[in-house]
């Protein structure tokens, strides 16, 4: 009978050691987080390399192509991108979205920088430390970051 007793108890402490580490390497896996970048990252520095009244040539060659041009009020580069994260196999979630604006003037000279984001569920510009104001403007930046007004 000792023998039976000595197996049961054994048995009993192997699987609770393999139901332990099961849950422990399942929690491991569950917050492992991957980040993903999409779309343009600015290189470090790369703003302060274009003071205003750059050409529109030099901030292509510190920038590179720009995401997209607009023409609102003048010329505009756009460098947008995201940060997404994925746990585990859970899909994957936007967790950042930034939009660099390059404005233009008449003569192609860089009149002023914004580095878009959202803050409290508005557009915010970092770099002015300002929220932009209505217009083509908001309406175009509201389309690149899926806000809708009702």
């Amino acid at each position: 009978m000792s023998r039976v007793n000595n197996f049961r108890a054994c048995f009993i402490g192997w699987r609770s050691f393999v139901i332990g580490a099961a849950l422990l390497a399942g929690a491991f896996v569950a917050s492992c987080a991957q980040v993903y970048h999409h779309g343009y990252i600015v290189p470090e520095g790369a703003l302060e390399q274009l003071p205003l009244g750059s050409s529109q040539d030099q901030v292509l060659i510190v920038l590179g192509t720009p995401s997209t041009v607009a023409t609102i009020s003048g010329e505009v580069f756009y460098y947008i991108s995201q940060r997404a994260e994925q746990i585990s196999f859970l899909p994957q979630k936007e967790v950042d979205r930034r939009v660099i604006a390059v404005y233009f003037d008449k003569s192609r000279r860089v009149q002023r920088l914004a580095d878009y984001g959202l803050k409290d569920g508005k557009i915010f510009d970092y770099i002015s430390r300002t929220t932009p104001s209505g217009g083509a403007e908001q309406n175009y930046l509201g389309l690149v970051f899926h806000i809708v007004k009702s």
